[in-house]
C-alpha cells in the first residue's frame, strides 16, 4: 500500500509538472505555449513567404507535438486570430460572433512579416530533442518583441491558472524604450474587440479592469452596439439582453444583429422607453459591462513565476538586449572571418605562394610548405591559418588566380572593415542600438496595430437605484388576497425591493416578499415592513378585559410566523395614528362621560411583549376615534 501511495504521488507530480511546463502556461521569453511554438517552428522551416494549407502545417507539427491534430488546429486558429504572428486566408472564424473557422483543408496561413523579423534566428536558438527523439525543436524562440503581453494568454494547469490580458504593440515597445532610458512608464490592456476600459484597478496586471461595450444612440428610440467586451460574443451579449428583458430589468421592443466585418447590434425601444435612460440598465444587467481579472503566472527558468506586467517588460527588455548583442557578436565573428580569408587569399596570390607547391608531390608536404610560407605574413593576419584555411586556398581555380584583382580585394576588405567598425560601435553602446531597433519596429509595424480600446473612467452603477421601481400593492381584508395583481379600492405603494408586513386577526404576523396575488387567512392589516412605523393595537383577554399595545416590528426573519398578541386573546383594533383614541363599549354601560384611551399614552414595547391593561370591565366592542 505504501508503494502504491508513493507511486501515485510521483506520478501525480510528474503529471502536474508536465501540464504546467509543457501545455498550459506560456514561457516568459517568447510568450508561447509549446504547441504554439511548434506551429511557428514548422512554419519557419517551410517559410517561402507563400501561404500553406493549415491541414499541412497541422500534420507536420505532429512531428514535434505528442498529441492529436485537433488541439494543434485549435491552437493555430487561436494564434492566427490574435493578429500578430500569422497571416490568414480563408474563414478563421469570427471573434465577434463566435462563429467557428472552416476545416483545416480549406484555410491557409503563413508567418507574418513581424514574426519573420522578430521571432527567429537559428544562430541563437537553443534546441532540444522532440518527444520521440527523431527531431529537434526550440526550447524557446529568441523573441525580440514582448509577445506574451501583446497577445495575452489564458491557461489552466494543475493547482494554478493564468490570465494575461492583451496590450498594445506600440505602447509596449515605447515602454521598453522607457525602461532602457530609465524613465517611468504606464501600460494598460488593449483588446481586439475594442470597447471602453476603466484601468483604475489594473495594479500592473495584478488587479482587474472594467470594460464596457461601445453603444451609440442612433435616435431617442434606437441604440446601436458598435463594439463588444473582450471575452463576450454578439450571441452571448444578445442572450444576456434577452434574459434581462424577460426578468423585467429592461424593456426592449426588438433586437437585431447585423454584425459582419464590424459589430452592429440594433436595439429598438417600446413606447415610454428612451435610449438615454436605458444605457445604465444595459451596463448594469447585461454583458455590455464586464470585469476582467488579471492573474499573471508564466514559466521562467522551467519554474512557475507569479509576476506583474512591469517585471515581464523589464525581463523582455533585458532579453532583447541580450539577443541583439548575441547577433552582433556573431556578425562580428563572420566579418572577421571574411576579412581574414580575403587577406589570406590576397597574400597567397599576390606573393605567388602557389608557385612553391607546384613541384611538391604529397598533400602533407604541400600543407607543410604553405605553413612555412605564411609565417612571414602572420602579423598581417588576424590569426594563424589552419589546415582548413589552407585547404580552401588549394581549391581556388587557376582561372581565378590568373584574373585576381588586388585593388578589388582591398576594396572589399575596406567595406568589411567599415561594417566591422559599425558592429563594434553598436556593441560598445548596446543600449542605444536596442532603442534604435525598437524605434524602427514601431516605425515599420506600429501603424498596423492602433489602439482599439478607449481608456476612460467608468462610474460605478448603483444596480439597486436603476432597478428600483414603484409598485402598487392591492389588498382585500375581506377576501384575504394581497399582491400587485389584486384589484382593490384599498392599496398602498412601495418599491420592488421592499418587504410587506402582514398582521392576522389571530394575533400572529409575518414579513414576506411582495407577491403577485396571494391568500392570507385571518387578514387584519398589511403595510410596508419599514422597521420604523409604530403600530397601536387593542385586544381583549379571555375575561373580556381591554388591553392596549404600542410597538414596532423592527426584527424578523423572512416568512417566519411571530405573535404580537398573547394566546387566547381577541384583536379589537389596529391603527398607525398616534393621535387617535381607543373608545371601548362595555358590556355593562357606565353612566356619565365615555372613557377613552390615547394611543400616544401607551408605552412603546417590543412586538412580542404583553400590552398594558386599560380596563378591568368586560368590553363588548372597541372603536377608534381620530
Amino acid at each position: 500500500m505504501d508503494d502504491l501511495k508513493s507511486q501515485m504521488k510521483d506520478h501525480f507530480i510528474q503529471y502536474a509538472s508536465y501540464v504546467i511546463l509543457d501545455r498550459a502556461i506560456p514561457n516568459v521569453i517568447d510568450g508561447l505555449k509549446p504547441v504554439q511554438r511548434r506551429i511557428l517552428e514548422i512554419l519557419w522551416r517551410q517559410n517561402d513567404e507563400k501561404l500553406h494549407k493549415v491541414a499541412n502545417i497541422v500534420g507536420q507539427t505532429m512531428q514535434l507535438h505528442p498529441h492529436g491534430d485537433a488541439p494543434i488546429y485549435e491552437a493555430l486558429v487561436t494564434l492566427a486570430n490574435k493578429g500578430f504572428t500569422l497571416d490568414r486566408q480563408g474563414n478563421f472564424g469570427n471573434i465577434y460572433t463566435g462563429d467557428p473557422s472552416a476545416a483545416a483543408r480549406y484555410i491557409e496561413t503563413r508567418l507574418s512579416p513581424l514574426a519573420r523579423e522578430t521571432l527567429f534566428n537559428p544562430d541563437i536558438t537553443e534546441k532540444m530533442p522532440s518527444y520521440d527523439g527523431r527531431n529537434f525543436e526550440p526550447t524557446t524562440l529568441p523573441a525580440k518583441i514582448p509577445l506574451l503581453l501583446m497577445q495575452g494568454a489564458e491557461g489552466i494547469a494543475v493547482g494554478m491558472s493564468t490570465r494575461i490580458l492583451p496590450h498594445n504593440f506600440t505602447e509596449l515597445l515605447e515602454a521598453e524604450i522607457a525602461i532602457l532610458e530609465g524613465r517611468n512608464f504606464k501600460i494598460f490592456p488593449d483588446f481586439p474587440t475594442g470597447g471602453i476600459m476603466d484601468k483604475s484597478d489594473y495594479q500592473k496586471g495584478k488587479g482587474k479592469v472594467k470594460l464596457r461595450a461601445k453603444i451609440e444612440i442612433k435616435d431617442p428610440k434606437t441604440l446601436v452596439i458598435r463594439e463588444i467586451c473582450y471575452g463576450t460574443t454578439t450571441e452571448s451579449l444578445i442572450r444576456s439582453i434577452d434574459e434581462a428583458a424577460k426578468k423585467g430589468k429592461i424593456k426592449i421592443e426588438s433586437i437585431n444583429d447585423y454584425t459582419a466585418k464590424d459589430v452592429e447590434i440594433e436595439i429598438k425601444l417600446p413606447r415610454g422607453q428612451y435610449a438615454e435612460e436605458l444605457l445604465d440598465a444595459l451596463y448594469g444587467f447585461t454583458e455590455c459591462e464586464v470585469a476582467l481579472h488579471s492573474q499573471i503566472i508564466v514559466i521562467k527558468d522551467n519554474l512557475p513565476w507569479e509576476t506583474d506586467v512591469h517585471e515581464i517588460l523589464s525581463y523582455n527588455t533585458a532579453k532583447l538586449t541580450q539577443f541583439l548583442k548575441q547577433e552582433l557578436e556573431i556578425e562580428k565573428g563572420r566579418l572577421l572571418e571574411k576579412i581574414f580569408y580575403k587577406t589570406l587569399e590576397r597574400i597567397f596570390i599576390e606573393n605567388r605562394l602557389y608557385k612553391k607547391i607546384e613541384t611538391v608531390k604529397t598533400l602533407d608536404a604541400i600543407h607543410s610548405t604553405l605553413d612555412t610560407s605564411f609565417k612571414p605574413f602572420h602579423k598581417k593576419l588576424l590569426r594563424i591559418p589552419t589546415q582548413e584555411d589552407r585547404e580552401k586556398l588549394l581549391q581556388i581555380p587557376i582561372r581565378r588566380i590568373s584574373q585576381f584583382d588586388i585593388d578589388q580585394n582591398k576594396e572589399e576588405i575596406a567595406i568589411l572593415q567599415e561594417n566591422l567598425s559599425k558592429v563594434e560601435k553598436h556593441l560598445k553602446n548596446i543600449k542605444k542600438f536596442t532603442i534604435d531597433y525598437l524605434k524602427k519596429l514601431i516605425e515599420k509595424f506600429g501603424s498596423l496595430f492602433p489602439r482599439k480600446t478607449k481608456i476612460k473612467a467608468i462610474e460605478e452603477i448603483d444596480i439597486k437605484a436603476i432597478e428600483t421601481k414603484e409598485v402598487k400593492i392591492g389588498f382585500d381584508l375581506t377576501s384575504g388576497f394581497i399582491g400587485t395583481k389584486v384589484s382593490s379600492d384599498t392599496f398602498f405603494t412601495c418599491t420592488n425591493f421592499d418587504k410587506i408586513l402582514v398582521l392576522h386577526s389571530d394575533g400572529t404576523y409575518r414579513v414576506t416578499n411582495i407577491p403577485e396575488k396571494q391568500f392570507f387567512s385571518h387578514l387584519a392589516y398589511v403595510s410596508v415592513a419599514d422597521k420604523k412605523t409604530e403600530l397601536f393595537v387593542s385586544y381583549t383577554d379571555a375575561k373580556g378585559h381591554l388591553w392596549g399595545k404600542r410597538f414596532i416590528v423592527d426584527k424578523f426573519i423572512l416568512d417566519k410566523t411571530y405573535r404580537f398578541l398573547p394566546e387566547e386573546t381577541t384583536l379589537q383594533s389596529i391603527s398607525t395614528d398616534p393621535d387617535a383614541r381607543i373608545e371601548p363599549q362595555f358590556a355593562t354601560p357606565k353612566k356619565g362621560k365615555k372613557e377613552t384611551f390615547a394611543h400616544k399614552d401607551l408605552p412603546l414595547k417590543g412586538a412580542h411583549t404583553k400590552g398594558v391593561q386599560l380596563s378591568n370591565q368586560k368590553v363588548k366592542k372597541v372603536t377608534i376615534n381620530t
